[in-house]
């Protein structure tokens, strides 16, 4: 079984925590389908599928933090930067659904907690931190860039507290409260700082290339920013390369120490509270492709399949959105 990242799997919170936190990620996510038709304009429809398609893959490559501790993007802040908080948080949803169910990444009970720590916390906390450190940044595409490594960085530490205090009260194991919230918020403040440099950067990329797509960026007067754009085609063709590479590519030297979590749970001793996947004998489970033996190429073409598939349901959702916002009246 393999825990990557913030994908906790099942057991590491008791049923009742599991079910309360599906609740809240429902009616969340929910509430947050409706808000995005107002949200996410048609032309950014693509920039949604090939954010969706980026975290997927971004999250294959776990970099070294320290100690034997890995980390990789979370990516809630970054997709709610360019696409608003609401799609953000619906885009990592997808992403964390797409793993449990395909890739056997993240408990199926878990989803609730995992959902609520991975997508919503980082992409509405992240997005609140990038508002309020804009204000104290220049009105630039520098200040949005800066802005979008800090509130990348603290929508990490926000994904471990949120964890901690579900521990306080879903603990499936006697360790301490103030235990876990000190190794978890330690170690994940290190994590963040991967995550900061990654979704700078990405924001960055996209503002020189298309800067009218990114939503935390309307503010900015045109003169502000960079004149560079590229058409709608080569946008998306130039963005899923991206992704397919790091699916593909770069995931292929990702570092195999235990992630954040995992690190926290084998170090507090509570590592054993993790049952089996149900889905564990799935033909893509660990990233790995049933039947290829080489394990480069049996990676790369689950990460493939992976990009590809999250992709799709990515953009098939958003244009279900668009089509009920075409429908609705009140919409007009």
């Amino acid at each position: 079984m393999t825990v990557i990242a913030m994908h906790a799997p099942d057991g590491f919170l008791e049923a009742g925590t599991a079910v309360v936190t599906g609740l809240i990620s429902l009616v969340v996510i929910g509430v947050a389908l409706r808000q995005s038709r107002e949200q996410l304009k048609d032309k950014a429809i693509p920039l949604a599928g090939i954010t969706a398609a980026f975290i997927f893959a971004a999250q294959m490559f776990n970099f070294p933090v320290a100690a034997g501790t890995t980390g990789h993007l979370l990516g809630g802040a970054l997709a709610a930067i360019l696409l608003g908080p609401s799609v953000g948080a619906i885009i990592v949803t997808i992403v964390v659904v797409v793993q449990a169910l395909a890739f056997a990444d993240g408990g199926l009970t878990a989803l609730g907690y995992n959902i609520l720590n991975m997508a919503i916390v980082p992409a509405y906390g992240g997005y609140a931190v990038f508002r309020l450190i804009r204000r104290m940044f220049p009105s630039t595409a520098g200040g949005v860039v800066g802005a979008t490594g800090i509130a990348a960085w603290a929508s990490v530490v926000m994904a471990a507290v949120a964890f901690s205090i579900q521990w306080l009260f879903g603990a499936s194991a006697p360790v301490a409260f103030d235990t876990v919230f000190g190794a978890m918020v330690g170690v994940h403040a290190l994590i963040g700082i991967g995550e900061g440099i990654i979704s700078a950067l990405a924001v960055g990329a996209v503002l020189a290339s298309r800067s009218d797509l990114v939503y935390g960026a309307q503010d900015l007067d045109t003169a502000q920013l960079a004149e560079s754009k590229v058409g709608t085609r080569t946008f998306v063709i130039g963005g899923m390369l991206v992704a397919l590479v790091f699916a593909a590519v770069v995931s292929q030297f990702a570092v195999g120490n235990p992630d954040g979590l995992e690190k926290v749970a084998e170090d507090r001793g509570f590592i054993d509270s993790a049952e089996e996947h149900s889905l564990g004998d799935f033909i893509f489970a660990d990233y790995a492709t049933d039947g290829i033996s080489n394990e480069a190429l049996s990676l790369g073409v689950a990460g493939i399949v992976g990009t590809v598939v999250t992709l799709l349901v990515a953009y098939g959702l958003f244009m279900g959105v668009r089509e009920t916002r075409t429908r609705d009246p009140a919409s007009v």
